[in-house]
């Protein structure tokens, strides 16, 4: 079964991180956004996956290559350069999907739920099209499903007057059909082809499309705060940990907790460690306080420093920084520093859309 995850998107919302690193890349809990995705579809059933990518030298495909080392599923990468909307990327992945059934899901969301009876629930039923469905509290800000007994009755985009709080989450099963609905819909007022219009499509014709209610919580990772809670909410599930009793990257007067999670190389010295955490490989944190739903790239140095509630990449140094650094995402090869020279100043070298709070 063939699945495709839409990557084509610019991440504008997650400047300026995103200014050089593609969003299915930003890692939650060390591990990239994409990959939660790929783990979802293969616990579906998906045995091959298409990357909707903005160019065939994305990053995305530097990184994972063929998928089969990487991420244990074969990959095949389909270029969408000018983007028109989710509808378009599907239309596109036509030559790629053939005349079957496939799972379409949005690359930067993340689900507790694996749905892995998403897929068997759509076989067993004649319908058209099946979605991932959640209960949100603001359903206003979301395009909503209309529910008639067990099966959609109506897509709203944004509703002011709600008819139900599911939103539509990111998740859709397509029969083939769903390929003659995108040529018969227009241009939406964004002057995107709207996958919800598609699917209406689909029910005007009398087709079947059936809801799926997600079950644990969704996020739908488009800005830092965003990225910042997934990564609380993945560090949360870790499991109990033994004591590090006699572990050499522990050393002098440390202090590490229970699911603190240590990559190979690591030095822990003079450091309090409070788990959630992850720590990559490389890393080393001297008289410093890491706390809790934080977790460390490869290869970074920390000293003298606090930190919690945090996501800090690969290659960064944070050193002596007088106050603790909190709810924040701090993209690769970031220096975070305070030296005692004076006068007493802040020097900034920022990319655009950078936010900065003393």
């Amino acid at each position: 079964m063939k699945a495709i995850i839409l990557c084509a998107g610019k991440g504008t919302r997650l400047y300026p991180v995103t200014l050089t690193m593609p969003k299915p890349l930003v890692p939650v809990a060390n591990k990239a956004l994409l990959k939660y995705a790929i783990e979802t579809l293969t616990c579906m059933g998906a045995t091959e996956i298409g990357l909707v990518v903005n160019s065939l030298d994305s990053p995305i495909r530097s990184q994972l290559g063929d998928g089969l080392d990487t991420v244990g599923v074969p990959l095949t990468y389909i270029e969408q350069s000018n983007p028109q909307g989710l509808a378009h990327a599907v239309k596109l992945s036509e030559p790629f999907i053939g005349n079957e059934p496939f799972i379409m899901y949005l690359g930067d969301n993340i689900f507790q739920d694996k749905m892995t009876i998403l897929y068997e629930k759509f076989e067993h039923t004649s319908a058209g099209a099946a979605i991932a469905l959640t209960e949100v509290p603001d359903p206003h800000r979301f395009g909503i499903a209309e529910l008639e007994g067990d099966k959609i009755k109506r897509l709203i985009e944004k509703p002011k007057d709600p008819p139900s709080n599911l939103a539509i989450a990111g998740v859709y099963v397509f029969q083939p059909a769903i390929f003659d609905a995108i040529d018969h819909i227009k241009p939406s007022w964004r002057n995107e082809l709207e996958i919800t219009d598609a699917i209406q499509y689909l029910l005007d014709q009398g087709q079947t499309v059936i809801p799926y209610i997600v079950d644990g919580w969704w996020i739908d990772a488009g800005n830092a705060d965003s990225i910042v809670l997934a990564n609380q909410l993945v560090l949360e599930d870790l499991p109990y940990t033994p004591p590090f009793n006699g572990d050499a990257r522990i050393q002098g007067k440390s202090d590490v907790s229970h699911r603190v999670i240590l990559g190979e190389n690591v030095q822990i010295i003079d450091s309090m460690i409070r788990g959630p955490v992850t720590i990559g490989d490389g890393t080393i944190i001297r008289d410093s306080y890491i706390g809790p739903y934080t977790s460390i790239g490869e290869n970074v140095f920390i000293e003298g420093s606090e930190i919690e509630h945090s996501i800090v990449m690969r290659n960064c140094e944070i050193k002596c920084v007088d106050r603790r650094i909190d709810s924040s995402l701090i993209a690769d090869n970031t220096r975070v520093i305070t030296t005692p020279n004076r006068p007493n100043t802040h020097r900034l070298v920022l990319a655009e859309n950078s936010v900065v709070q003393f």
